[in-house]
């Protein structure tokens, strides 16, 4: 079983969003289902962490989400859920002016949680799964 998923495992990756800071992919497809790694608001041009409050940090990691997509031939319209990791939920209002600029319409279902900390200080991360029949 394992030789199957591996011939169907496709890894992607683009130089358009952050490499990967650990052991893990920026996004595996299987079939017509796309996983993205966690992003965090990492500007891929230098590799640091962009400056600012969340609405900069939820537009860099939204930017690097769309860069994966796009390379894997998926687009916004494509993601079917997103889980959203808040360091302060008293973002959430601001986080979510963002977020209703980039799923305008017929959004994906969506997770929202507030942890302790993230990677790197950021503000946020985020993840997505999409789906794209042949």
């Amino acid at each position: 079983m394992g030789e199957l998923v591996h011939k169907v495992k496709q890894i992607i990756y683009t130089e358009k969003a952050p490499k990967p800071i650990g052991p893990y992919s920026q996004a595996v497809r299987v079939g017509p289902w796309l996983f993205l790694s966690g992003q965090i608001p990492i500007d891929p041009a230098t590799g640091e962490l962009v400056d600012g409050d969340i609405e900069h940090q939820t537009r860099r990691v939204l930017e690097n989400i769309k860069a994966i997509l796009e390379e894997a031939g998926y687009t916004l319209e494509d993601v079917v859920k997103v889980t959203v990791y808040l360091v302060d939920l008293k973002d959430f209002q601001k986080f979510n002016e963002v977020y209703s600029q980039y799923f305008r319409k017929d959004p994906p279902a969506r997770t929202t949680v507030q942890v302790g900390a993230l990677p790197r200080n950021a503000r946020i991360e985020m993840d997505v799964i999409a789906y794209k029949p042949s």
